[in-house]
């Protein structure tokens, strides 16, 4: 039996799938940075989410480790260079929350330009807004998605379903059988589009992808959403574009400081054209219960490789 160690909750299904394979020795508990460390030596299978910051530190403490799984779609919270050097595989899982990030992703839209949440807000203290709170129509509005992966080709089957016309760009995407046009050029993409949302891996090369020079390329009044991860957004860019009137609206669901509570994050926040939740993009039932599956069947399959070797 493999020493499994569960760091960040999976599913009640996924433990007991893990469990009744017969494969592992399992422990289930938040370690924080310093107890992980400690605990980790004779650990064969790791498991976490996005709570848990994998660094260099934790996998060279993983004297036996062989495998990290990360519940999720990004690799960002896993030095994978460290674990690569050590032969630690990893894993992950792409697109089983697609359909949560998705919807949430056309929810933050449709929030800000119908005024959602002042309009709640309003009217539990008391107020009548109805003529402050006239708002647009998504209608044959330009939606401009970044990143055509799982997450992105979803999106757009919902847009799609309101009438939106879309264009995407992704250079690993060549071709789709979705009514999108995909564009070579980020720039054609800034240019046209009413609304952008942003469904990109945080990598090196996607730090701070969107910032100065790109804002001003965007049409003016543009939205812009960004449900995928905190940092491909250059947020004091951000918040100029939206003070200068540049960009009508954003909403957002990730930050490049979490919890938000920075001077710049909090006048992010601040802005009446600014929405905004708390990282909850893959947070429902249905696609935890997902990944969570999905992350067990992958772990059951890669130890009975490692045991028929």
């Amino acid at each position: 039996m493999f020493r499994l160690h569960v760091n960040d909750p999976l599913s009640n299904d996924a433990m007991e799938l893990l469990k009744s394979s017969g494969l592992f020795e399992l422990t289930a508990e938040h370690l924080d940075k310093e107890q992980l460390i400690n605990n980790i030596g004779d650990v064969e299978f790791l498991v976490v989410r996005s709570a848990t910051k994998v660094t260099s530190d934790v996998l060279n403490a993983g004297k036996m480790l062989k495998v990290v799984g990360r519940a999720g779609t990004g690799l960002d919270n896993i030095d994978v260079e460290t674990a690569k050097k050590l032969g630690i595989k990893v894993y992950n899982t792409p697109g089983a929350n697609a359909i949560s990030v998705a919807e949430l992703t056309l929810g933050l839209l449709l929030a800000l330009v119908r005024h959602i949440p002042r309009g709640t807000q309003g009217l539990k203290e008391g107020k009548w807004e109805k003529k402050a709170l006239k708002g647009n129509e998504i209608f044959e509005k330009t939606l401009g998605i970044v990143g055509f992966g799982a997450i992105g080709k979803e999106v757009a089957k919902r847009a799609a379903a309101f009438g939106m016309k879309i264009i995407a760009y992704d250079p690993f995407v060549k071709e789709t059988e979705l009514p999108v046009r995909l564009t070579e050029e980020l720039n054609d993409l800034l240019k046209e589009a009413d609304v952008i949302t942003l469904h990109l891996p945080l990598t090196e090369n996607t730090k701070h992808f969107i910032g100065e020079s790109e804002f001003s390329n965007m049409k003016d009044g543009v939205i812009i959403i960004n449900a995928a991860r905190g940092g491909i957004v250059d947020e004091q860019a951000l918040y100029n574009a939206l003070i200068s009137g540049k960009i009508s609206g954003a909403a957002l669901d990730v930050f490049e400081v979490e919890p938000p509570i920075d001077e710049l994050r909090r006048k992010l926040l601040g802005l009446d054209n600014v929405i905004a939740t708390p990282h909850v993009g893959a947070s429902t039932h249905e696609g935890q219960a997902r990944v969570g599956m999905l992350m067990a069947k992958r772990l059951i399959e890669v130890a009975k490789e490692m045991n028929s070797l």
